[in-house]
């Protein structure tokens, strides 16, 4: 038998210990002692957050809503991308709503409502930052700050918030006292480990889980729910976030002649969007669709892998994060060339026309009462009946508008309109009386975004309108007045376009 070689498997060491087989990392205690000391420590600079002002009216609505019971919002853990790397952290939006933490903060962190009377103190729980006398300090690729730099200590964290902190290591505790003579509500699926924890916490005292899951549901409804009004601060939040997307479809523009000569060039305009969201905001809202041609047609295109040919429309589908990671969502379709074809024209007016339909009606909710639905029945209207007009629908308008008939959603299948705010669809588990059937109130913000899709297999389609697909999106600011479109500076007519492609 030979001798085994030096660089042979140890079958006994851990699996999660063999990440760190590729590092020399010193462990010496002549090191730890030397890498303790000599490091300015002193306390982070900390100043109010922009949301400071604006989260304790939002946190005092869902201490409202559950008197006497202990609410727990995890902000959610690291995600591994591969093997020892992780996802870009991003908070779960509930979590961010009511703290006003921004970019990638807090990883791990907990926020917890506990009731005291008719009220509740909270408590925001995360790992502060650790001594340079730590393992952690110099070790911990995920956590330590010599690898991924400072966090906030508790006080700094505090004064950010406006919250009182604690360290996460005492969370679990906090989260299951008492927990049989207490009701529970959680966020789930924000957090698996506090999943996990609560439901152990649950299983031990003999909790009823059905009753304690429809808990969990109407604190994740009534969360969301809470963001289909937006206040000040969400507003100007979504402002920004517009006014970046706005910057990286300028790059688009720009980028286009660069396309048309990339066998890929739909990743060209993916990255000329991406420049800006990430240079002036925290990053995209959302995976950016670059649809040339027939892409354009398939709705929820990402693979953006396709050429970008004179003559073709492309797509854009793009909204900029911004720090505060409120997003914005628009859609313009570009002639690559800069002219629209006849029969491009033709397919864009008729989704403009949707689209000022749409506007129309959600302005009217000044003079009466509207509902959110309006919005997707006048978009239809119109798009029934330039699909009559074309040709296009085996029946009238009339006919496929009614309930039994629908024809014309063959070309248009997904809905008008969708809430915004941190979520690209923000206010998701929102009753539909709130969201479908819920009236137009100022401070709502939504798309406004009709499209019509002609496919290249589309045979029922006279073959001059196929391979092209029309979407026109705009972001929408429900005022005391009316509305606003906040996305107003883009180019949106046909002329404007055409312009903005061309240069002038």
């Amino acid at each position: 038998m030979t001798a085994q070689n030096e660089d042979s498997t140890d079958t006994t060491q851990a699996l999660d210990d063999r990440v760190n087989n590729r590092s020399h990392r010193p462990n010496s205690q002549a090191f730890r002692d030397f890498v303790a000391e000599g490091w300015d420590r002193t306390p982070l600079d900390a100043q109010a957050l922009a949301a400071a002002g604006f989260t304790p009216a939002r946190r005092a609505k869902v201490s409202a809503a559950f008197p006497g019971e202990r609410l727990v919002v995890p902000a959610g853990g690291l995600k591994v991308r591969s093997n020892d790397t992780d996802y870009r952290f991003r908070a779960h939006s509930a979590f961010i709503h009511l703290t006003g933490l921004e970019t990638d903060s807090e990883p791990d962190a907990v926020l917890v409502f506990e009731p005291e009377d008719d009220t509740h103190s909270v408590t925001l729980y995360f790992r502060p930052r650790a001594g340079s006398d730590t393992v952690e300090f110099f070790s911990d690729s995920r956590y330590g700050e010599y690898w991924v730099g400072p966090r906030a200590d508790l006080e700094a964290m505090s004064t950010m918030t406006g919250i009182a902190t604690e360290s996460s290591a005492t969370v679990d505790d906090a989260i299951t006292k008492d927990l049989g003579a207490i009701s529970v509500r959680l966020v789930r699926q924000a957090d698996v480990r506090i999943d996990s924890v609560i439901d152990v916490a649950r299983s031990q005292v003999q909790a009823d889980l059905e009753i304690s899951e429809a808990g969990d549901a109407e604190l994740a409804q009534l969360l969301s729910e809470l963001r289909l009004i937006k206040d000040e601060h969400e507003v100007d939040a979504l402002r920004e976030a517009v006014a970046i997307t706005r910057s990286g479809f300028d790059n688009v523009v720009a980028s286009l002649p660069a396309a048309v000569a990339h066998r890929r060039g739909e990743r060209v305009i993916e990255t000329a969007f991406e420049t800006a969201a990430r240079s002036d905001g925290n990053g995209i809202g959302y995976d950016t669709i670059a649809a040339s041609g027939n892409h354009a047609c398939t709705l929820h295109w990402i693979r953006n892998d396709g050429v970008v040919r004179a003559g073709d429309l492309i797509l854009v589908d793009a909204g900029a994060e911004a720090d505060s990671l409120y997003t914005a969502d628009i859609t313009r379709t570009l002639p690559v060339s800069g002219t629209f074809t006849d029969v491009q024209a033709k397919i864009y007016d008729a989704v403009l026309e949707a689209s000022d339909a749409a506007f129309a009606v959600a302005a009217e909710h000044v003079g009466r009462e509207v509902k959110f639905r309006e919005i997707h029945d006048a978009a239809m209207e119109v798009i029934a009946a330039r699909l009559e007009e074309f040709g296009i629908l085996p029946v009238s308008a009339a006919q496929s508008l009614s309930p039994e008939g629908q024809h014309h959603r063959r070309w248009m299948v997904h809905g008008t309109s969708h809430h915004l705010g941190l979520d690209v669809h923000d206010c998701a588990q929102a009753r539909a009386e709130m969201y479908l059937d819920g009236v137009l109130e100022p401070g709502m913000v939504f798309t406004i975004e009709p499209g019509l899709y002609f496919k290249t297999d589309d045979l029922l389609l006279p073959e001059e309108f196929r391979g092209n697909g029309v979407r026109i999106e705009d972001d929408v600011l429900v005022t005391a007045e009316g509305v606003e479109n906040l996305s107003a500076g883009f180019p949106r007519t046909r002329t404007e376009v055409e312009a903005w492609v061309q240069g002038r």
